[in-house]
């Protein structure tokens, strides 16, 4: 898939100014946080279990070699295959190179982050395949040609009406306008397709060492369809989603649908072992897994090595203010949001994802609420620091900085100026108190008027008080 993180600012500014994606932004962000905030209310040990799960993480991280080694022992004993993908080419490559040796036409596939991050859909389509998405949001979006705008909601971004006008093209037959209907009418257009198809392909939430299962959760049952009635099913997922036994994946399971979706437990929970053994009634004849690395073993040697501990449940953008208000398509790339401006530049290069990590206002709510500890916030401004290294900030932000060091370094100068400043914007916001336009602050001004400050610093303000006082 194709980056296109260098034109986040333009794609920021036109959704800002799209009214259904605004509309569909303002019902999604209100219901993901509230019903995030009722249910770890309701867990006295949720703020225990995000410490326990972390140093978890992080104990799988220095010891991967050996959990990984484990899992695919484990597998190949259960009668699958484990292949790995330096990348998202040899990745493409391996799954190709299955469909066609068992001369599949059409494939399934269950939502994977893992299947956009490395173009699967593009591929398979080009080489002739019939793809199908089985999950509701993916299926709406492949109906749109869109690519997914949040990790967990790929269709978030969709007003009802919009469905609505996607299902009657796409299905014919009366408009429909409830959600009840639209689903029904989305089940029957899928169902013969599991039947049809030659491979099922899935994520894995999480991949067992000591089993050599995939397990993934889902609210609809479409992932167990679509790797049970399958010849053969392929498993994609990153290197680090392993975890070393069925009691630790409990422990996750425990945070990711209260972080990701505010539910107690994901509908369908299901593990995948192997392929159908003798006197089973279902099952696929082949199972595959294929761990994909991309770019993850760089990202265990550095600094950015927290952010393998990632489990995919969309809690950072569900609270961050610049995602709930321009959506996910901006960010350019497969992961948006918070999680995403650290992942992107990691994966496709600081360059090519310039704008992302600082797009953010390092409010902190992400890390606030990561189930596993991520310190986002501060691997931003790790990454900011190494694109300035790099040279890679334009001339116009270094010279800024340049400016800020000369002040920041300098106090009597600092707080001059700061004086200055306050009271020049004091005497523009005039008796309104607010400032409806400012040379250099256009993209402040232009969709709300800028409060103005009192006329006097805050350390001026500070000294008076503790004066009478």
């Amino acid at each position: 898939m194709d980056i296109r993180s260098r034109e986040f600012q333009p794609r920021a500014v036109a959704a800002l100014h799209d009214a259904s994606l605004q509309q569909a932004l303002d019902k999604a962000r209100d219901g993901f946080v509230a019903k995030r905030a009722v249910q770890v209310a309701e867990l006295s040990e949720f703020e225990a279990l995000r410490e326990t799960a972390k140093t978890l993480k992080d104990h799988v991280l220095d010891h991967l070699d050996h959990y990984l080694e484990r899992y695919e022992a484990a597998v190949v004993a259960a009668g699958g295959q484990v292949h790995w993908a330096r990348d998202d080419a040899e990745a493409r490559r391996i799954i190709l190179d299955i469909c066609k040796r068992v001369d599949a036409r059409t494939v399934t596939k269950g939502k994977s982050m893992v299947s956009e991050e490395i173009g699967l859909n593009t591929a398979l389509i080009d080489a002739g395949l019939t793809v199908v998405e089985t999950d509701l949001g993916e299926y709406i979006i492949q109906l749109a040609g869109e690519a997914p705008s949040h990790i967990i909601a790929p269709a978030v971004h969709k007003t009802r009406e919009q469905v609505s006008d996607l299902f009657e093209k796409a299905h014919g037959g009366p408009r429909l306008t409830e959600i009840a209907d639209l689903v029904d009418a989305a089940r029957l257009a899928l169902r013969e397709r599991y039947f049809q198809a030659d491979v099922g392909i899935t994520g894995g939430n999480f991949l067992i060492a000591e089993t050599g299962s995939s397990l993934i959760v889902t609210n609809e049952g479409n992932g167990d369809l679509t790797q049970t009635l399958a010849r053969v099913h392929i498993v994609t997922a990153g290197i680090e989603r392993v975890v070393p036994t069925l009691d630790d994946a409990t422990l996750f399971l425990r945070l990711l649908a209260r972080s990701a979706t505010g539910q107690e437990t994901e509908t369908y929970t299901t593990l995948s072992t192997g392929p159908r053994r003798a006197g089973d009634l279902d099952g696929p004849e082949e199972y595959h897994v294929v761990l994909v690395d991309n770019g993850r073993s760089r990202m265990l040697a550095g600094p950015f090595r927290q952010m393998l501990r990632c489990i995919r449940c969309g809690a950072c953008m569900n609270h961050c203010p610049v995602y709930g208000s321009i959506g996910g398509h901006a960010y350019g790339w497969v992961y948006p949001g918070p999680m995403g401006s650290v992942l992107t530049p990691l994966i496709k290069g600081l360059d090519a994802a310039y704008d992302l990590p600082n797009a953010c206002t390092l409010n902190g709510r992400c890390a606030s609420v990561c189930p596993v500890k991520i310190p986002l916030p501060d691997l931003l401004r790790r990454l900011r620091h190494e694109q300035f290294k790099q040279a890679i900030t334009t001339l116009r932000r270094r010279r800024a900085l340049a400016a800020w060091r000369l002040l920041a370094t300098r106090p009597k100068l600092y707080h001059a100026f700061e004086r200055l400043a306050a009271r020049a914007l004091a005497a523009i916001g005039g008796r309104a108190g607010r400032i409806r336009r400012l040379p250099g602050a256009g993209g402040w001004t232009e969709g709300r008027d800028l409060p103005a400050p009192p006329g006097r610093t805050f350390l001026e303000r500070w000294q008076t008080e503790r004066g009478q006082s």
